[in-house]
């Protein structure tokens, strides 16, 4: 498989957008389908059979050409545009996570995602302290070269982009490039636009909901070299984006606080499983100068435009299906595990989840995990 980016062109970028809205394609079931039918058009052409066969009733809902024109249009109209994973402005650490959006809607310096990044977060409702602290951080390492991830929450999120701004900030969002979240961050978010970057994996127009904000942390880690948590509860959802985080082989830094501040147990926390405890702008470099060599960081390859393979025969895949529904529930179980205990190759185990996905009978869930739903 070549590494080289290449730009889609109009068609394959409309198809591309079709697929990974069409109902149940996540980003994992779309790089799966790209490699077994050669292209996002095949893929379409080949996804009401596959949720037929998985047992689907309903015939599944594929993303219109009309709609995704407008969605284009609509996006355009907002200074936006679509970035595709595999093309030259995609960012490089992000595009090698294994769930990478497949398509990322930008406003602003493309540059910007190039560049090595740390992301920086914590407490929305944090303290003074904790505010000064992230955007003394983010203003020194920009000045370090770093661009500063985060994702336009009030409290050190905020924070940071505004110590980032005079050396290059990216707001991660968890709605549509278009929706401002929350309100009171309009301003910074125009600043941003005019001299940053602005993210979001989400369509044009969405409303941001509580499930997307895992979605969108994912997308702030991988970004980056490492993240660093400031200020953060034990259920805050700063946690989510340093476990992401480690699941993604990045470094994550935590500044220390008191015992007794609550916005801080879950930064000490951190620190006690082996963060990196972080008191300066050099903390953080050093962990990561490996890292920041001079010349282009690491790229995934595109899936193969290819012919289809053929993974298995019908009655075979048939026979797959009945021994991995055995064997799934609705409690998660990783994959690797799932096709040790079918002792089926992975090849096939990986064509009946993608069935499966695509019927409507099972989740994907973090590290690498699946479910069956009810």
């Amino acid at each position: 498989m070549s590494s080289a980016p290449r730009p889609l062109n109009p068609a394959e970028k409309l198809d591309w957008l079709r697929l990974i809205r069409s109902e149940n394609v996540g980003p994992i079931t779309f790089y799966q389908l790209l490699a077994r039918h050669g292209s996002a058009a095949a893929a379409l052409q080949a996804l009401p059979e596959l949720a037929r066969r998985a047992g689907r009733q309903r015939p599944l809902a594929v993303f219109g050409k009309a709609a995704a024109e407008r969605e284009l249009a609509d996006l355009a109209r907002t200074g936006a545009r679509l970035v595709a994973w595999g093309e030259p402005d995609y960012p490089p650490l992000l595009a090698a996570i294994e769930d990478a959006p497949p398509l990322l809607s930008l406003r602003g310096d493309a540059a910007l995602l190039q560049r090595p990044a740390v992301a920086v977060v914590g407490a929305r409702n944090a303290s003074a302290n904790g505010r000064r602290f992230a955007r003394d951080m983010a203003l020194q390492l920009g000045g370090r070269g770093l661009a500063i991830v985060s994702g336009l929450a009030r409290g050190i999120d905020a924070a940071a982009h505004q110590g980032a701004l005079p050396t290059g900030t990216i707001a991660v969002l968890a709605g549509g490039i278009d929706v401002i979240y929350p309100e009171e961050n309009r301003s910074l978010y125009e600043l941003i636009a005019e001299r940053g970057a602005l993210l979001a994996e989400m369509p044009v127009g969405t409303e941001p909901q509580a499930r997307h904000f895992p979605r969108r942390n994912r997308i702030i880690s991988g970004a980056a070299q490492g993240v660093l948590v400031v200020e953060a509860a034990l259920r805050s959802g700063s946690l989510i984006t340093a476990r992401f985080a480690l699941e993604q082989g990045r470094e994550v830094f935590a500044v220390p606080g008191s015992p007794l501040d609550p916005r801080c147990r879950g930064t000490n926390d951190l620190i006690r499983r082996g963060a990196v405890l972080t008191e300066t702008a050099d903390d953080v470099v050093a962990a990561i100068e490996h890292q920041l060599a001079p010349g282009p960081g690491p790229r995934a390859p595109r899936p193969p435009a290819r012919e289809p393979a053929a993974i298995a025969g019908s009655a075979e895949l048939a026979s797959a299906m009945s021994r991995v529904l055995e064997r799934l529930s609705p409690s998660p179980v990783a994959v690797d595990a799932l096709i040790r205990d079918c002792d089926l190759p992975a090849a096939v185990v990986t064509a009946v989840l993608l069935d499966l996905e695509l019927a409507g009978r099972l989740e994907r869930q973090a590290g690498q995990c699946v479910a069956l739903l009810a």
